[in-house]
């Protein structure tokens, strides 16, 4: 596990405060009154200034009064400001408020650093600027946009949240509200287009918002975009991709959701497979308007396209330029060539379409190509995007971006952006429940796109938005300002975030609940733990089997239930002790997930661990069974109560994967258990199989662990137990015992006491009345050269690949840390994705052995893709001075290969090789392809055993003699 450290410590350097508010003030010739207890400070706004902009101070003005039940005034018609008694907020965009144009033309304002800057704001406050005594604070945007974020900024530095509605972030109330005078630019933003994309909503927000939201059409309408607008703009974006499932009404065809976008500015973009804003899946009437088939229907579909493009020709849109198949279906045309073509011609077609329309030149027409699924094929093999059209680069929806933009590309006027999932419904297995997306593994992706320059559009999909909140606001405030990260302390923003709103006392818990949280999520998605290989689609029919999680080796599937139970544990008790009005935010932001992950978690694994009980008839067989009940039951508990919060506030938004319609709970097997049975053992590390001797994994001094013994009945009848040892070095923490079902016992290893170098052999004796049953004990007692070399411990070397010995880089490639990525929870970038070429760059790990023979070297990588076609993913492997042997992550997209890298979230690789001597010995990993990424790295001298993860890494002090 990484190290995790006070986020308030690491954290001053990214989430610095912009502006200094209190709530009481001594010195007014400091500090600009907001509210004081006599009355808040009337805003100023011109009526001729954007919508968004009178939305924003009404909103702003509502915020006032959530945080000190004072709601300010807000006036209009000004005729002489120097008339108007006491101070004034002037809020405004550049050119659109009087007063504000005054102040700059009187140079009493200066807006030279945001004017004709696209989405900038400036925040000021003014001493005496019209007339003695009367002070302004001014807030003006370059834009209508600019204006929004910076009357938003103020309220989050007051206390209001952005999520104070979709999460339930409580405002904490003040009397008073001074800000210390100041004069604030904000920067420009990181990315032009910025938003997220709401999908896959049957589950979620489209019953949610049919219930409580949109009732009259009973589905989603302009009272839940309305909402959805809002969270956007209050998070800085300004892009909207609007939900577009068979079962939801297409945006456009929905009165007044066109007008709610533009009353917040907030533009339409659409997914890869809607074509100029139009929505087949639910538009396109096949009986009358026959097949979506360019080849034999291109005039009906580009009739129905030019009428969309006219009716929203007005509005601030992102026209994505696209030709798939039915919803989200391949395109059909025939061959590769006749759908390159066919793609070629309405890639014209469309254009043509929005120069019919559109009053700018087609050139600043916001346009998107995306390259997605089968159209990336076409793209490569020539196509020719115009050079003004943004290609929005996807990812494979697990995470992985396919593609960034190559040198030629980069110089494309139109530039390129990134299309990202936290919520995915497809195969080989959905993802529709909760964010496991670790922050680590998106900043590591999006900085290697960014880096590569696809800074002009972001989108997310998010799903319902709940419960991806943490996920959705890292992303958003990535685009907004993408220089604020880096790979150091990308780990820490969440906590930041959690621990401002629920209080410092708990950042240390927060810091290792979210580790343990987003560590778990990434070996394996909850949703996954059904081991299947179907996703739940409306259709399908779960098969639920065992997963690779071993109950046997490594102590991997109890370690993992352990850590979930003990996160869930420490989130209810911080449940407990929050004020009740932070208890909801709480519960949706932190407990539920959590919670949920860990109970799907138990009801599975327990469920598969009773499986494997069955077979050896165990007394508490039955008992799992009935333990995977009482945790499908407690999903569902914890799920109805999420639904009724704040009176039934969210009820239908939260839907777990087991009580789909197609998701039945975890099969468990009941046995007969007879009155009298007999005492059996198991010991780790040994199959399932009864068997009278057995022999422990071997003990190593090297890392002192522990292994376990279990002693179990087979009958109702209590059994008796004492035990024995050969060797005083050996320690058990159960001597003897009654064994109503099973007793674990605990063994260990007194090295002082161990008398010989090298192994030393022991025995274990469990007695019971009828027989007696002997385990085997090897304990070895090894000398390391010295203190930061590997060694083998039964037969293996574990290493996590940050805990190298040397580097070498050359040619501007750097190795990059990763804290909390990987099986390892550090991994290791074998080189940054913006160098072309390795040139004998590489990590090296020195390793010890006592004899010769032979290895295999296992990589475990992320299952990336190359930067562009130019590249690939290929790295290194070298023992000692032998050949450095070329290793590659590459498999086919949608291979089984392929899903099962994703699903896993690893691609792994391995080599024989041959040591012919003892002693010391290096392994070498190898820059050749930028970018790729080692999570975990194990020598297999004969002793890895069956698991998921894999046995723990160790890292050596004193690493990296550089």
């Amino acid at each position: 596990m990484r190290k995790i450290l006070l986020a308030v410590i690491l954290l001053p350097q990214l989430i610095l405060s912009q502006f200094n508010i209190v709530d009481s003030a001594i010195n007014l010739d400091v500090y600009f009154p907001i509210v004081t207890t006599e009355s808040p400070t009337t805003i100023y706004m011109e009526n001729t200034d954007f919508p968004v902009v009178k939305k924003s101070v009404n909103l702003f003005a509502e915020d006032v009064h959530k945080v000190t039940n004072q709601r300010p005034s807000i006036i209009n018609n000004i005729k002489d400001i120097k008339k108007f008694k006491g101070n004034i907020i002037l809020v405004g965009t550049l050119g659109q408020n009087k007063w504000i144009d005054e102040l700059v033309q009187s140079h009493k304002l200066n807006v030279s650093t945001i004017q004709d800057q696209p989405e900038r704001y400036l925040i000021q406050t003014i001493k005496s600027p019209f007339r003695k005594n009367q002070n302004v604070l001014v807030i003006t945007g370059s834009d209508k946009r600019g204006t929004a974020y910076g009357v938003f900024s103020l309220s989050e530095a007051m206390g209001v949240s952005p999520w104070y509605y979709w999460a339930d972030v409580p405002v904490e109330k003040k009397k008073e509200i001074y800000l210390k005078n100041l004069s604030y630019t904000s920067k420009s933003p990181s990315v032009k287009y910025r938003g997220i994309f709401l999908n896959d909503e049957d589950w979620g927000l489209l019953p949610w918002a049919a219930n409580k939201m949109d009732s009259n059409i009973q589905n989603i309408g302009p009272n839940t975009y309305e909402k959805v607008f809002e969270l956007v703009l209050r998070l800085k974006g300004n892009m909207v991709a609007p939900a577009m499932h068979e079962v939801t009404k297409a945006f456009y065809t929905v009165p007044g959701n066109m007008e709610m976008a533009d009353s917040y500015a907030i533009m339409i973009t659409t997914a890869h497979c809607e074509p100029l804003l139009y929505n087949n899946a639910t538009e396109w009437d096949k009986k009358t308007q026959g097949e979506w088939n360019y080849v034999t229907n291109k005039k009906e579909i580009n009739r129905v396209l030019d009428e969309r493009v006219n009716e929203a020709k007005e509005k601030e849109n992102i026209y994505t330029i696209a030709l798939r198949g039915m919803h989200d279906e391949g395109m059909s045309g025939g061959s590769d060539e006749q759908k390159f073509k066919m793609l070629d011609e309405a890639i014209k077609d469309q254009r043509a379409i929005l120069t019919k329309y559109m009053n700018d030149p087609i050139v600043d027409v916001p346009q998107i190509f995306v390259p997605y699924k089968e159209v990336l094929g076409l793209y490569e093999k020539g196509l020719e995007v115009p050079e003004d059209i943004i290609i929005v680069w996807p990812d494979d929806n697990y995470g992985y971006i396919k593609k960034v933009s190559n040198k030629k590309e980069q110089q494309r006027s139109g530039g390129a952006g990134v299309y990202y999932h936290i919520s995915y419904l497809g195969w080989p297995n959905d993802y529709l429940w909760l964010n496991t997306t670790p922050p680590a593994l998106m900043y590591t992706e999006m900085q290697k796109a960014y880096s590569l320059g696809a800074d002009k559009y972001w989108l997310l999909n998010v799903g319902d938005i709940k419960p991806g909140e943490m996920g959705m606001q890292l992303f958003m405030d990535m685009a907004w300002d993408f220089d604020r990260f880096n790979f150091e302390n990308i780990n820490d923003y969440q906590v930041e975030k959690l621990t401002h709103i629920f209080g410092e006392q708990y950042t240390n818990d927060l810091a290792y609940i979210l580790d343990r949280y987003y560590y778990h999520g990434f070996t394996r998605k909850p949703e996954y733990m059904t081991g299947d290989w179907k996703w739940n689609s409306l259709e399908a029919k779960e098969n639920i089997k065992d997963t690779d999680f071993s109950f046997i080796n490594y102590n991997e599937a109890e370690t993992r239930l352990a850590e979930y139970a003990k996160i869930a544990q420490m989130a209810t008790e911080i449940l407990k002790e929050l004020p009740e009005e932070k208890k909801a935010a709480f519960y949706e932001m932190v407990y539920y997930p959590l919670k949920g992950a860990s109970l799907y978690n138990h009801e599975m694994l327990l469920a598969q661990k009773n499986r494997w009980y069955a077979k050896q008839q165990r007394t508490t067989t039955n008992e799992l069974a009935a333990k995977v009940v009482l945790y499908h039951d407690s999903l569902a508990d914890i799920t109805k109560k999420y639904n009724n919060l704040l009176n039934r506030k969210w009820n239908g938004m939260m839907t777990a994967p087991g009580f789909l319609p197609q998701v039945q709970i975890a099969p468990t097997k009941k046995i007969i258990t007879p009155k009298e049975g007999s005492l059996e053992i198991f010991v780790e590390g040994s199959n399932s199989e009864k068997t009278e001797n057995q022999t422990l994994p071997l003990f190593s001094n090297l890392n002192k662990q522990s292994h376990f013994i279990e002693v179990y009945n087979t009958g109702k009848e209590p059994l008796d137990f004492y035990t024995t040892t050969s060797a005083p070095w050996l320690i058990l923490d159960r001597l003897k015992g009654t064994v109503q079902t099973q007793e674990r016992i605990n063994v260990s290893v007194i090295w002082d006491r161990v008398p010989n170098l090298g192994q030393n052999e022991g025995e274990i004796i469990i007695h019971s009345s009828t027989e007696k049953s002997i385990i085997k004990v090897v304990a070895n007692k090894q000398v390391a050269p010295n203190n930061s070399i590997y060694m083998p411990i039964d037969g293996l070397i574990s290493i996590n690949p940050t805990n190298f010995h040397r580097k070498t880089e050359n040619g501007g490639i750097h190795f990059q840390e990763i804290p909390g990525l990987g099986y390892s929870n550090e991994a290791l970038q074998l080189g940054n994705a913006t160098f072309d070429k390795g040139y004998d760059s590489y990590v090296a790990y020195d390793f010890y052995v006592e004899k010769p023979g032979e290895v295999i070297i296992q990589t475990v990588m992320l299952p990336l893709f190359s930067k562009d076609k130019e590249h690939g993913t290929a790295y290194g492997v070298q023992l000692d001075e032998q050949d450095i042997v070329v290793q590659s992550n590459f498999v086919k997209e949608y291979s089984q290969e392929w899903a099962k890298n994703v699903m896993r979230n690893s691609a792994i690789n391995s080599i024989k090789m041959q040591i012919d001597t003892p002693g010391k010995h290096t392994l070498k990993l190898h820059v050749i392809d930028p970018g790729m990424v080692v999570q975990k790295v194990m020598l297999d001298f004969g002793g890895l055993k069956k698991s998921y993860v894999g046995p723990k890494t160790f890292k050596f002090q004193n690493r990296k003699q550089e």
